[in-house]
């Protein structure tokens, strides 16, 4: 079994309400705004496909994954599967990823974790692309 490590990607205090986070994370038109103009498609339901397709320097790409838990304005978390990551489309090669929205007075708090991290290098690479899509996340519920 490889080894990996479970990193708290990122976190950030939101100015919006849960609700609106909540909505910013499973609106398929929302989520293109944050998440690098990607087409998400999934019925939110736990057991539910989540698929991603877009364009990525040129080239189109379709990742997937399954849900595991979704509470509304509280939770939600699914298995990943990009087909840029280079590995195969395989069991052990699918990572978990998780948001988490908690109330914090007026403002949400939002915490993503992923697992499946594998070296220091993508570590910070995965990091720097969580604090890119977190700052999306920020500006489109704040807008809302």
């Amino acid at each position: 079994m490889k080894q990996t490590i479970e990193i708290v990607a990122v976190s950030s205090l939101i100015h919006a309400s849960r609700e609106k986070v909540w909505k910013t994370l499973v609106t398929p038109s929302l989520i293109k705004q944050w998440l690098f103009n990607t087409n998400a498609q999934s019925d939110w339901y736990v057991g539910s496909a989540i698929t991603f397709a877009g364009e990525w320097k040129g080239k189109p790409y379709r990742d997937k994954g399954k849900i595991i838990s979704i509470e509304p304005n509280t939770l939600l978390r699914h298995t990943f599967w990009s087909a840029n990551s280079g590995k195969p489309e395989s069991p052990e090669n699918y990572v978990t990823v998780t948001y988490t929205i908690e109330e914090k007075g007026e403002l949400s708090e939002l915490v993503i974790t992923q697992s499946g991290v594998e070296s220091e290098k993508e570590l910070h690479h995965l990091e720097e692309n969580w604090n890119k899509i977190l700052g999306g996340i920020k500006r489109v519920a704040e807008s809302l």
